[in-house]
């Protein structure tokens, strides 16, 4: 039936979509729900929401207008939390820094992203010193986050700014209007990649994307209302994969920790009673393979979600013997982080753990607010068989996926190409329709013509009881152009030899598969946890 009248929208029927509503709703069901557990500081919703809208008010009163940016180096504090709220509360776009790059990326993404206000912690004040030093563009207003839970104590450290962040909260007032974004497309976030290779890219996500993302994140990983968080994802990748915004929707509490380690993570589990976590793979690989006097056992099951370079069956396996359900997802800063989860059949429940951790080591089906995963032919964009062999580029089309890319549209005009978001990952499609990611386009082996899945390789070596991390990269060779070479680190007290894995891959890889080279020693790896090949590329040249 067609209406005869083409109604209009209006404020009763139509508002933008925002994940700041979540928060107002959080305050007013849930007000004396603990929103945050950081040592010991505890803070309610309601809490949060006044210091948010304090926040924004400060903001405002220091002259920051819609659409500046208000950038932040910080670890995973409440100050980083409520950012998430406060900053783009303001009208302002919020931009969260990497706190492990270097002062010269720093610099680049101050200049390029125009930051007018820097909130900075102060045990990162000789990297963010140098970095403002080799600004070329007007520098920001700085203020300092002191927090006592950092390394050292805080009192003695330098301080760059005019005030502390309490003392500017206290410049606004948790009263002032709570307005939303008049328009849903209005920027959130600028995100930058994390720049393996040349400068990053700064990413602009909007408040619909961040809104169906948390909608998303409640379906798609079954979250049941106050689920207890551990947020081991550092809020400044992918705004630590919107899950701030998605504790506020159901009303959940969000841990804290400043610092990651085995030993810490066990026992927060313990003691918060920890329901979920969420954790790059090098996580998962330091519980997997943390000592017996850092383990606790757990008491209860913890849910899992996983995202990153595609974690090895094997170490899934473990995680699933020590009690934690593990939920693999697969997306990129572009995408607002994840839109393609291992969707789990009740069928599969019965397979041994290792089967189990075959199929969790795919990437999956599309996420539920996700409208479009294809794999396609790179050169054609012909879609390619669902026959778990026929390699291609994994192409995106929905709502979370982002703007575009910051300052550049000739990179974002190309990136969507063709109507989708054309993502640079390889994967073949199951006849279940389950995508598995195999590589990156830049990645991929060419060896006497076949096409060699680096990640195919790193899942045998990962299987092998010695080692603990494992990255395959391609190594020129004479005869068949590209061989593959692994760059290797040993689980502590456990011993290999080149030999000894090189027979290991060759038991279930075919010989042009096998690697020709292992390498010992420490595999670099970005701050969140993806491993550089470009650097291990450029090392196998000289071998």
């Amino acid at each position: 039936m067609q209406d005869p009248v083409d109604f209009p929208r209006n404020a009763a029927n139509f508002v933008p979509l925002s994940p700041l509503s979540f928060l107002t709703r959080a305050a007013e069901v849930f007000p004396g729900r603990v929103a945050v557990i950081y040592g010991k500081r505890r803070h309610s919703w309601l809490a949060i929401r006044n210091r948010a809208a304090a926040l924004a008010s400060a903001l405002r009163r220091a002259g920051i207008r819609q659409g500046d940016v208000v950038a932040m180096m910080a670890a995973n504090t409440p100050e980083l939390f409520e950012a998430h709220f406060g900053v783009p509360l303001s009208g302002a776009v919020l931009n969260t820094l990497n706190t492990r790059l270097d002062a010269e990326t720093i610099a680049y993404i101050l200049d390029h992203g125009g930051a007018r206000l820097l909130f900075t912690d102060s045990e990162f004040a000789p990297v963010m010193k140098k970095a403002l030093g080799m600004m070329q563009g007007p520098r920001p207003r700085i203020i300092d986050i002191v927090d006592p839970l950092a390394r050292g104590g805080q009192e003695a450290a330098d301080r760059l700014g005019d005030l502390t962040y309490d003392d500017f909260l206290a410049t606004g007032d948790a009263e002032d209007p709570w307005e939303g974004p008049a328009d849903e497309w209005q920027s959130l976030s600028l995100n930058y990649t994390s720049g393996t290779s040349g400068r990053p890219k700064g990413v602009l996500y909007h408040h619909r994307g961040a809104y169906l993302m948390s909608l998303g994140t409640v379906v798609g990983w079954g979250l049941p209302l106050h689920p207890r968080y551990l947020y081991t994802v550092p809020m400044f990748h992918c705004n630590g994969w919107g899950h701030a915004w998605t504790l506020a929707l159901v009303a959940g509490t969000a841990v804290l920790q400043r610092y990651v380690a085995a030993k810490s993570i066990f026992a927060a589990i313990e003691e918060h009673r920890i329901t979920h976590l969420g954790g790059a793979p090098v996580v998962l690989g330091m519980l997997a393979n943390a000592p017996d006097e850092e383990r606790r056992p757990l008491a209860h099951g913890v849910k899992v979600m996983t995202a990153g370079a595609p974690p090895p069956s094997a170490i899934l396996a473990r995680m699933a013997e020590l009690g934690f359900e593990v939920m693999q997802v697969y997306g990129l800063t572009e995408t607002f982080g994840h839109v393609v989860h291992c969707a789990w059949h009740e069928e599969w429940n019965g397979l041994p753990f290792a089967d189990q951790a075959e199929i969790k080591a795919r990437q999956g089906v599309r996420f539920p607010i996700t409208e479009e995963i294809r794999v396609v032919d790179p050169e054609t964009g012909a879609e390619l068989p669902s026959d778990g062999r026929s390699m291609g580029e994994v192409v995106i089309r929905g709502n979370t996926v982002m703007k575009g890319y910051h300052r550049d549209p000739a990179a974002t005009e190309k990136s969507f190409f063709g109507g989708y978001f054309h993502s640079g990952d390889l994967a073949v499609r199951h006849s279940d329709g389950y995508i598995e990611v195999k590589d990156r386009l830049k990645d991929v082996i060419i060896s006497g013509g076949e096409n060699v899945s680096s990640i195919e390789i790193e899942s045998r070596l990962y299987k092998h009881p010695a080692v603990a991390v494992a990255a395959v990269v391609a190594k020129p060779d004479p005869k068949w152009g590209e061989v593959p070479c692994a760059f290797v680190e040993l689980k502590p007290g456990q011993a290999a030899s080149e030999a000894d894995l090189i027979a290991f891959c060759r038991e279930s890889l075919a010989g042009f598969k096998t690697p020709k080279r292992i390498v010992f020693g420490d595999v670099p790896k970005t701050s969140t946890g993806k491993i550089q090949k470009f650097e291990l590329r450029d090392r196998a040249k000289t071998l």
